[in-house]
């Protein structure tokens, strides 16, 4: 990325990022020829990092420090919808044996803010962070047909429509067309589009009036995610536990509408919204 602000402020930063995205701990002078400067402006970066707490140097080199994890946390906070999102995700894990993530889109980002899979799962398709492949995700069709239409095309003008699969959606067109079934059917879905191997499915949470359509406002939704032949083995029951764990997030906040696709049994509300092609379970 290119540096945009004062360049001691880019080079600390790259100096965390480089830290973070490491396998392991890394020294000074590593970090240098990664910045492409001298050991001495190296260590001039790392010493207010280590101070505060956002860098731990060790005798193996410099990893991440405690402060971080406290980041974290009040990232969290600040994005929680409903109380004790952890706790509703775990249960949706329980409920459904596949992965669960909160997601949400602020000020022009889309941020995996949560998830159920492990840290030290490298393989697994979603991980917390930045997510630039709103296109092709369940989560990422979820938000964006909740936008309104300048700031949806906004985002995708900044963010591309790349083709990651065969069946990545790439024409704006097309993306339309889903965005306007998921609104009606009150899903979204993602069969191979992200990653071959994967399905996701995704329900954006309840909004109160005064939130819509406010460029500031933030947009949350909940989805899961697990291998496609799993997934079309028992459609219905990962649908219906969705359902339910967003019934539940919306409950939590007074004068919110409810969502209008199911009932408290988990059933459509909307009888005759065709999902995707080929996707079994979805229809009602």
């Amino acid at each position: 990325m290119p540096p945009t602000g004062p360049q001691s402020v880019d080079r600390a930063l790259a100096i965390l990022d480089a830290v973070a995205d490491a396998p392991g701990p890394l020294g000074a002078k590593a970090l240098a020829r990664r910045l492409e400067c001298s050991l001495s402006t190296a260590y001039h970066l790392l010493a207010p990092l280590t101070e505060r707490g956002y860098l731990l140097r060790t005798p193996r080199g410099y990893e991440l420090g405690p402060r971080i994890p406290g980041l974290h946390r009040s990232l969290l906070r600040h994005m929680e919808p409903a109380p004790r999102m952890a706790d509703r995700l775990a249960r949706l894990r329980r409920s459904t044996g596949a992965e669960a993530y909160h997601t949400a889109y602020r000020g022009g980002l889309i941020t995996v803010v949560d998830t159920t899979a492990p840290v030290t799962d490298a393989a697994h398709p979603f991980a917390p962070g930045r997510e630039t492949r709103a296109h092709a995700t369940a989560h990422g069709k979820a938000l964006l047909a909740e936008l309104p239409r300048p700031l949806r095309r906004r985002y995708l003008a900044e963010h591309g429509m790349a083709r990651l699969t065969g069946a990545t959606i790439t024409s704006a067109e097309l993306l339309e067309a889903e965005l306007s079934r998921v609104r009606g059917q009150g899903f979204a879905v993602s069969v191979g589009e992200a990653d071959p191997a994967y399905t996701c499915l995704a329900v954006a949470l309840p909004r109160g009036r005064r939130d819509e359509n406010r460029e500031g406002d933030a947009v949350h939704a909940l989805s899961v995610s697990l291998p496609t032949e799993e997934y079309r083995r028992r459609p219905g029951e990962i649908r219906t536990a969705l359902a339910r764990a967003a019934a539940d997030c919306g409950g939590d906040r007074p004068g919110d509408p409810p969502r209008p696709f199911s009932d408290a049994a988990g059933n459509s509300a909307r009888r005759g919204c065709a999902g995707p092609a080929g996707v079994p379970g979805w229809s009602a």
